[in-house]
């Protein structure tokens, strides 16, 4: 496992992730919700433990919403600048959450693994990686 530091835009928020060599690469997800929070196309994510996830500066606020299973997604932001450090989807169960990886040192190094919501997909997107039409199995 290596651990990588995380930080929102304006610096008031710092959060470290843990990731193993099979995980260090971005899952692009390309849901409505993700086009929303973030004016593009696809957001870049990685699914790990919560436990892998620690909050080392500031607070993150709370955004709630229903996700496709009806089941609640809960978004984790800097109350300052919005960035998103990462959302806990209800449907994955309690110990899972998905983290901003391009909001990582490093995380403009990691290669695609996947691509989630592939069914939302822009019609001028290519595939760039294994693509799930949800969320992966």
């Amino acid at each position: 496992m290596t651990t990588f530091n995380g930080k929102c835009h304006c610096g008031q928020t710092e959060w470290t992730v843990k990731l193993g060599d099979d995980t260090q690469s971005h899952i692009l997800c390309h849901c409505d919700t993700c086009k929303f929070l973030s004016g593009s196309a696809y957001t870049l994510n990685q699914i790990i433990p919560r436990s892998d996830f620690s909050l080392t500066k500031g607070k993150l606020n709370t955004y709630a919403y229903k996700g496709d299973s009806g089941k609640s997604v809960n978004c984790y932001y800097c109350p300052n600048c919005t960035s998103h450090a990462y959302h806990h989807q209800e449907i994955m169960g309690p110990d899972t959450i998905v983290a901003r990886t391009v909001l990582l040192d490093k995380g403009k190094s990691f290669q695609p693994g996947a691509e989630i919501y592939g069914k939302a997909k822009m019609s001028w997107e290519p595939t760039i990686a294994t693509t799930h039409e949800t969320l992966p199995p």
